[in-house]
């Protein structure tokens, strides 16, 4: 009985302590090997590595669970139930060209080669990578064709930098939320820098750690999505894996002390329930002001305010720079996001989105010297802005504050029956901007019933200009079907309403001249105003053979406000050589309903007029009695034509690259045009002006998994080239000056280049991006018509260090433009009498004070650049997750 006993014992240790050999080969979505990929037996400290094949062997318990995880790709589970396990591990956030993309198609999901479309997709960890602070930034980095630099001169554009994608402005590129309309902006850029006279989203709003991927359907896409897709469309997909928290904390400056960047970062997701899952994303940062200013020149000054030489000499020995702050300015920001969805059942199911965002931007206008704001003319400045006495007073600098709030949200319900798929739901989304302008006064000249002064020397030195709002409401329904293997079909509606709206300022703020540097809205220019558009669409997915797709889209949009527009959309793709080729194109027609910010902003504005300081103009709308009077048409739709020809070739497993070419017509551009004198002052409007063809080269290359030693290398080259960018009619009636036709034709760099190359071994990663921008050419106001300004190419390189210390704590150095490479212009002759006077030293100063303002914005001019002019930045983040 005792031997029976102990057989017994001794059979179920040997059963608890039962081992089993399991092998296996880890790979990343392109096939490739992973090595040194961490594979643990679950709750022990038991684990191996793989080797350089990604092939794996441990001894493990029966009944045990294996961990899969390796430094920027999601992790995996899986029961030891068999003895040779192969796993695949995805990219957290990432997807390859292998991988399906929702983009650009009312039918099936498609991979990306077989997709008839050019298609960018960027990772979460593409993004993180750039060490850029915010996701507008990111992209600049990231995709040749997108562009965006902060302006020179702030003002309200501080909140948010203008963008675009291939030359085409803002407002010509779709924004979507996991598949919906994201909301624009309630700020219209007037400043005479890129993006004039348009607005677009607010995608620097966007918090880079709740992006799971961004999907950049480079082709005119209105067919497909509605209004403002004529350069394409960015769909920014949203996390939902529930695999636990990371905190991200982040740390910076600039090479010269100054810009501070701290952030903090928690993203954390989790199931709910059985069928559910919530994602959510806290951000919060703070980046303090970078300043680079000129060295004022004294003669200029001199003569542009009619101040003795001595006098602006004396105030530039004290302050260079005539105390001028222009560069980056303070922001705050707090953003909150949250992705979520649940099963209702097998078939049917709720998701949900929804975000907040809160900015605070601290600018300055242009500082008042005491040579331009004399107190020969306003004697009571030395008690607004000195200690009391004539000697204390130095001149002073208006502050600009804004605030933004933006937000957006999504409730949508999703149903699969007979094969139907059923997609409806409703988007809610705003931006709301208030100003308030500091150290300031009005110095109109107006008098009380008493005779007394209502300002001058009694104005208040603090205003609320008041501010602007936009918001949408957006209903879709779309449904699909696969009707056989070869033919899927797609319609839908989709019924938006938008709102904008203009807030009054403070009396002080607009009366007379208003408040000096950012007059304030006047009542007559102040109100509410809201369309209404339906649209249905109907798409067809035919696969005639394996390798032969065409796809054709039909939309029809009626707008309550100028009618109704129908646009079309036929692309094709062709696969051979056993798929290693693919021939892609697409002919669509498109249309931009002009945006409500455009037909009804009207307003006062200060400027820059060379030679004269800053002075005040106006706009006024096209709806306006003035605008009746001067015989300005009311504003249409832009029409377009967009032709996309491509061709895709993975000739291995390891190699890949495309070439798209495009061509991009746009009818009845709408445009801002210059200042004019009129029987009413001098003034600007919109309209639709001329006609404009856009054309370039969109080239992409990667080479991935090179061995180099224990290490594994990825080169990447993407690059992009405008061919042709062009008005090709008429100007109708506005005054479209040789200014306005380079910034929206010439101020984008023509071809826009990115190599580089990321290398892992061990626990480090190393990324080295080469950004080259090419020439970009400006006629500033000004400038002599012999004569325009060319920035010089330069490249950019952004070095990159990742140390995984732990499987859960990630440290990241990012060294942005390493070399320290600042933007760099030069006069170029436009004919013989340009040479003669470029050979005049005193004409080449002069030339250089006019389009300066005397040099305070030295190195990019007065009305922009083509990168940033902050030089060296340094970045430290660390990642730990939970």
């Amino acid at each position: 009985m005792k031997k029976f006993a102990l057989l017994l014992f001794l059979l179920n240790v040997s059963f608890l302590f039962a081992q089993k050999e399991v092998t296996g080969v880890v790979k990343d979505n392109s096939g490739n090997s992973l090595p040194g990929v961490n594979i643990v037996e679950k709750g022990t400290k038991n684990g191996v590595s793989t080797d350089a094949d990604g092939s794996y062997k441990i001894k493990v318990k029966e009944g045990a669970t294996l961990v899969f995880s390796y430094v920027g790709f999601n992790k995996v589970e899986r029961a030891a139930n068999e003895t040779v396990i192969n796993v695949v591990l995805s990219e957290e956030g990432g997807q390859n060209l292998n991988e399906v993309v929702v983009t650009g198609t009312r039918t099936a999901p498609r991979s990306n080669t077989t997709s008839a479309l050019p298609i960018d997709v960027l990772s979460s960890k593409d993004l993180t990578s750039t060490g850029q602070a915010t996701f507008d930034k990111a992209l600049q980095y990231k995709i040749p064709s997108f562009n965006t630099v902060q302006t020179p001169v702030n003002d309200a554009t501080s909140l948010l930098d203008p963008y675009e994608i291939r030359n085409m402005g803002p407002s010509r590129t779709l924004i979507l939320i996991n598949g919906k309309r994201k909301n624009l902006s309630s700020l219209l850029y007037v400043q005479t820098s890129p993006g004039r006279g348009e607005t677009g989203s607010d995608i620097s709003a966007i918090p880079t750690d709740a992006i799971e991927r961004v999907e950049i359907l480079r082709d005119g896409a209105s067919a497909q999505y509605g209004s403002d897709a004529i350069a394409g469309v960015m769909n920014i997909i949203l996390k939902k894996n529930t695999n636990g928290a990371s905190v991200t904390m982040r740390s910076g400056m600039t090479s010269q002390g100054d810009g501070e960047m701290i952030g903090v970062s928690l993203n954390n997701g989790s199931e709910v329930g059985e069928k559910g899952y919530i994602n959510y994303t806290v951000d919060f940062s703070k980046v303090n002001l970078a300043n680079r200013p000129g060295t004022v020149d004294a003669a200029g000054e001199a003569a542009d305010f009619g101040a003795s030489l001595a006098s602006v000499q004396s105030f530039l020995a004290l302050q260079p720079d005539a105390g001028n702050i222009n560069g980056s300015p303070e922001t705050a920001a707090a953003k909150f996001l949250v992705n979520g969805g649940f099963g209702l059942s097998d078939d049917t199911s709720l998701y949900y989105n929804a975000a907040y965002v809160y900015k605070k931007v601290n600018s300055f206008a242009n500082y008042r010297t005491p040579y331009w704001r004399t107190l020969s003319d306003f004697p009571f400045l030395a008690d607004f802005f000195g200690n009391g006495t004539p000697a204390s007073y130095q001149g002073y600098v208006p502050t600009f504050t804004g605030d933004l709030n933006d937000y957006n949200a999504t409730l949508g319900y999703k149903a699969v029956k007979n094969g139907w798929n059923t997609d409806a739901s409703i988007t809610v989304g705003g931006n709301s901007q208030t100003y308030s302008v500091e150290n300031s006064f009005n110095r109109s000249n107006i008098q009380d019933d008493a005779g007394n002064n209502v300002y001058l020397e009694n104005s208040p030195i603090s205003f609320k200009p008041g501010g602007t709002s936009f918001n949408h409401v957006v209903g879709n329904i779309d449904i699909s079907k696969n009707l056989s293997d070869k033919v899927s079909i797609g319609f839908g509606t989709e019924i938006r309403t938008e709102t904008f709206e203009v807030t009054e300022g403070d009396k002080a703020s607009w009366d007379g001249i208003g408040a000096d540097s950012f007059a304030g809205n006047r009542p007559e220019n102040s109100g509410k105003w809201n369309r209404y558009n339906l649209g249905a669409y109907f798409d067809l997915a035919y696969d005639i053979t394996e390798d032969f797709l065409i796809n054709g889209t039909l939309r029809y949009e009626d707008y309550s406000d100028f009618g109704g527009a129908t646009v079309w959309k036929i692309s094709s793709r062709y696969k051979f050589l056993d798929d290693k080729v693919t021939l892609r194109g697409s002919v669509s027609t498109g249309f931009r309903a002009p945006t409500l910010h455009q037909i009804y902003t009207q307003k006062s504005q200060y400027s820059f007029v060379p030679g004269q300081g800053i002075q005040v103009s106006g706009i006024i709308n096209n709806v306006s009695p003035q605008a009746r009077q001067l015989d300005i048409d009311p504003l249409d739709a832009e029409k377009s034509t967009n032709i996309t020809i491509g061709i895709g070739a993975k000739p291995s497993k390891n190699f890949n690259f495309t070439v798209d070419y495009y061509n991009i017509k746009v009818e009845d551009r709408i445009v801002l045009g210059d200042i004019t004198s009129t029987r009413f002052g001098d003034v600007a409007w919109f309209e639709n002006s001329f006609d404009t063809r856009t054309s370039g080269l969109d080239v992409v290359a990667n080479f991935s998994n090179i061995m180099l030693g224990a290490g594994k290398l990825g080169v990447n080259l993407s690059g992009n080239y405008t061919i042709q960018n062009e008005r090709i009619s008429p100007v109708k009636k506005n005054n479209f000056s040789q200014t306005l036709e380079a910034l929206m034709f010439t101020s984008r760099p023509v071809t826009k280049w990115i190599l580089g190359g990321n290398y892992e071994i061990g626990k480090l990663g190393f990324s080295l991006n080469n950004t080259y921008f090419g020439k970009s050419t400006f006629k500033q106001a000004g400038l002599d018509n012999n004569l325009r300004t060319e920035f010089t190419p330069k490249i950019v390189t952004d070095l990159g260090v990742t140390f995984s210390a732990t499987e859960k704590l990630t440290l990241s150095l990012n060294v942005n433009n390493l070399l320290n490479v600042l933007p760099e212009w030069n006069f170029k002759a436009e004919n013989a009498a340009g040479t003669a006077l470029l050979n005049d030293p005193a004409q080449v100063k002069n030339q250089s004070n006019l389009i300066t303002f005397n040099q305070r914005y030295s190195q990019m001019t007065y009305d922009g650049y083509h990168f940033s002019q902050l030089g060296t930045m340094f970045n430290l983040s660390l990642n730990y997750k939970f």
